[in-house]
């Protein structure tokens, strides 16, 4: 899963990119605004993680701002306020949650992990197509059909994360590419290409209908045309 941080405080950033990293998120983080709202508008985030108080520009005007461009990424507003107002506005502004610092680690990543869930809209953790399911805590990929199962590497999951949350869609290579391994990084596209084979290998392993279909000159999308 991949988050965005956006926090101008040094040493807090530092230690969250830390903390979540650990617990096997990515991470990209910027310290300002008007940088904030630009990767916001990227649309790649599975979560958004937002302060307030920012240079450049504010996180109420940035949550504003996103939402009205169509951004529906949930988004997690972090405060050193803790009066009701500031709750209220971030909240009514397009805010999913809401965390007053200084808090405890374990409270942030609760909070995470349920934005999470409510991101991919499955209560019991998993994304669902054709005749796959992918467990999100586990990242495992099942065939529903005879029940085979085969964990996934993080760049596996991505990928048909990616795909199963934009079934119908054709995905480029340079929107993959964005979405897996990040702005700031020279990922050659041949690397996609490399991981497209380690996925399709794996859903040919479980024994799934499910396949991923290249589209000449475009892209990438999920077909089933069996089940």
């Amino acid at each position: 899963m991949r988050l965005l941080l956006v926090e101008d405080e040094k040493r807090m950033a530092q230690a969250l990119c830390e903390i979540l990293r650990l617990e096997k998120y990515e991470v990209d983080h910027y310290a300002d605004g008007l940088s904030g709202l630009t990767a916001i508008e990227s649309d790649i985030y599975d979560i958004i993680i937002l302060d307030v108080m920012l240079p450049g520009m504010n996180g109420f005007e940035i949550v504003k701002k996103a939402r009205q461009k169509g951004i529906r990424t949930p988004i997690l507003m972090l405060t050193a306020k803790s009066e009701l107002e500031d709750k209220i506005t971030g909240l009514d502004g397009g805010a999913d949650d809401y965390l007053t610092k200084p808090f405890m680690t374990k409270e942030l990543l609760a909070r995470l992990r349920a934005l999470g869930r409510r991101n991919i809209n499955t209560p019991d953790g998993t994304l669902t197509f054709g005749d796959i399911s992918l467990d999100t805590n586990t990242l495992t990929l099942t065939c529903t059909i005879n029940r085979q199962s085969v964990r996934l590497s993080e760049k596996e999951y991505r990928i048909l994360e990616y795909l199963i949350a934009n079934q119908g869609q054709i995905l480029t290579r340079e929107q993959l590419a964005v979405k897996i391994w990040g702005f700031e990084n020279d990922t050659e596209y041949n690397n996609v290409e490399v991981y497209m084979s380690f996925t399709r290998k794996k859903l040919t392993f479980v024994g799934a209908k499910t396949e991923i279909k290249a589209v000449r000159g475009m892209g990438y999308k999920l077909r089933c045309d069996n089940v």
